[in-house]
């Protein structure tokens, strides 16, 4: 097969396709242009609909273009590490390395420290993460890199469990969830509420330059967002929202609706924050109960009657307030000052 670059041919017309050319030259993405580097290529084995698959094909094109192709990667063990890489093929089109569940920021900030010494400081650094890799295990490496300060972009995908392993909680994994090891037994069926944390807010606590959320439902955004993180230096913290069919129990197709969804209900605060505080929120504009989000996978499938009727109210309530504090926290409605 010729090792020679394949021209890639646009067909959509009269929407906001990703390859159209009806949007302005200024809205246009990475995925739009023909020469976009297409660093996650086909071939990889991700299932169908998986919202991380986007989610690393936006965020790196995004970076490689940016950057003019200086890009390394680093990538922690992990879904998108399994499904890119089996051996001895591989997806990744950009210099990429595979590091333990526990330190890819670590590193990623030597990778970052080898170019500086060898005096190209050209080559920019991005580092990869699932949920567990960064809020579980990975936790005190990316709080080091944090408090250091390295010049790395770390990106999350949080699918919010862990999905290569068997679908077993994470420290991502909402409250009244299914996972493997938080069955719907007892009187509190499915994950404990109170527990776990959101890496945003701890990453905003270290008072780094940059912080942002992003979901894959808003493409633009969320490549503005990858942009606006590579042109400073520092450390920085990318978090994307990937949904997981296989662990969430929902349609393939409706991932992007998902991701949607969990912006529009409050449940996935879509921000940005620069040095430890908040500087731009993303207003939701069409604000739905947690109840249309949750309906739509079977993670959650205990919460509701076979008809589709909300059955445990305390529970939906208790996640709907969950919601509501993030919507006065992170100033998603114009209502909040």
């Amino acid at each position: 097969m010729s090792a020679e670059r394949v021209p890639v041919r646009f067909y959509q017309v009269g929407s906001f396709a990703v390859g159209n050319r009806l949007v302005s030259a200024d809205r246009r993405n990475a995925q739009s242009d023909p020469q976009r580097a297409n660093s996650l290529t086909s071939g990889h084995r991700a299932c169908a609909g998986c919202g991380e698959a986007l989610g690393a094909r936006y965020a790196l094109d995004a970076a490689t273009r940016v950057t003019n192709g200086q890009l390394v990667a680093v990538n922690a063990t992990g879904c998108l590490e399994v499904f890119s890489t089996p051996y001895p093929e591989t997806s990744w089109q950009l210099p990429w390395l595979h590091s333990l569940f526990a330190n890819s920021p670590s590193v990623a900030t030597g990778v970052a420290a080898g170019l500086r010494s060898l005096g190209k400081s050209e080559v920019r650094v991005v580092a990869q993460g699932g949920d567990g890799g960064t809020a579980d295990i990975g936790m005190g490496a990316l709080s080091g890199m944090f408090e250091r300060n390295d010049d790395v972009l770390y990106i999350c995908y949080d699918n919010e469990a862990y999905m290569n392993t068997g679908v077993q909680r994470s420290s991502a994994t909402p409250g009244a969830a299914r996972t493997a090891t938080t069955d719907v037994v007892g009187e509190h069926p499915g994950n404990v509420f109170g527990t776990g944390k959101f890496v945003p807010a701890i990453a905003m606590a270290h008072e780094i330059p940059y912080v942002a959320t992003a979901s894959v439902a808003d493409l633009f955004d969320l490549e503005t967002k990858v942009e606006r993180a590579m042109s400073m230096h520092g450390a920085r913290y990318l978090h994307i929202l990937v949904p997981c069919p296989l662990g969430w129990g929902s349609a393939s197709s409706d991932t992007i609706r998902l991701s949607r969804l969990a912006e529009e209900t409050g449940l996935f605060p879509v921000f940005e924050a620069e040095n430890g505080e908040l500087t731009g929120s993303r207003t939701i504009r069409h604000r739905v109960p947690v109840e249309e989000y949750l309906r739509l996978q079977r993670r959650f499938s205990h919460l509701f009657t076979r008809e589709g009727e909300v059955k445990d109210v305390a529970t939906v309530a208790r996640i709907q307030a969950i919601a509501d504090r993030n919507i006065r926290r992170y100033r998603l409605s114009e209502e909040v000052s």
